[in-house]
């Protein structure tokens, strides 16, 4: 019985001496890519008068963009809906669906050879307001720091604001039974 004791005693003492050697604090990580990096989150909003499952199911498909971007293509890889669903716009920008729920989703532009990664993400959200009414919401978030300068990258911002706001107001459209009107011609 004292011999289980003193083992404990010993072995507590142990475990007291070598606390210090691991509260050691941990090694520096490698430094970012991009060493000063300008997040930027770019929120819009867009009041939507039918109940958000239903403004879901006519916005809501990955593919979906192309409907209320007039001009815009899409081509589909992987399951409509489903997380790692890729979409390529255009035939040049790739997107991937990294986060899904019954009324959004998250996506990511992937890395690309020889450019500064900017962290590209987007999310597309029908939220319910009432049994009659809900609001659309539409969140980037990237880094813009590659960009020249302050002016830059408030250009850059505002750009951004101002076409995903008019694919919002073409999204009301759409979910409120209206119809968009079609493409200009290319020039």
């Amino acid at each position: 019985m004292a011999s289980v004791r003193i083992q404990a005693i010993a072995a507590a003492a142990l475990a007291l001496m070598a606390a210090p050697a691991l509260a050691q604090p941990p090694a520096n990580p490698p430094p970012l890519a991009t060493p000063n990096p300008n997040y930027v989150t770019i929120v819009m909003e867009q009041d939507v008068a039918r109940p958000a499952a239903e403004v879901w199911k006519k916005i809501g498909k990955y593919c979906d963009i192309a409907e209320w971007s007039p001009g815009l293509k899409c081509q589909l890889t992987g399951e409509d809906g489903k997380v790692g669903a890729v979409r390529l716009l255009n035939g040049s920008t790739i997107e991937i669906l990294v986060a899904r729920t019954d009324l959004s989703y998250t996506y990511t532009q992937p890395v690309r050879a020889g450019q500064v990664y900017n962290l590209y993400h987007g999310t597309l959200e029908a939220k319910p307001v009432s049994a009659t009414a809900s609001k659309l919401i539409y969140t980037l978030i990237l880094d813009n720091s590659m960009l020249a300068d302050d002016a830059a990258r408030k250009a850059d911002v505002e750009r951004r604001r101002t076409r995903f706001t008019q694919a919002l107001k073409d999204m009301k459209t759409l979910a409120e039974g209206g119809k968009l009107a079609p493409p200009a011609p290319a020039k």
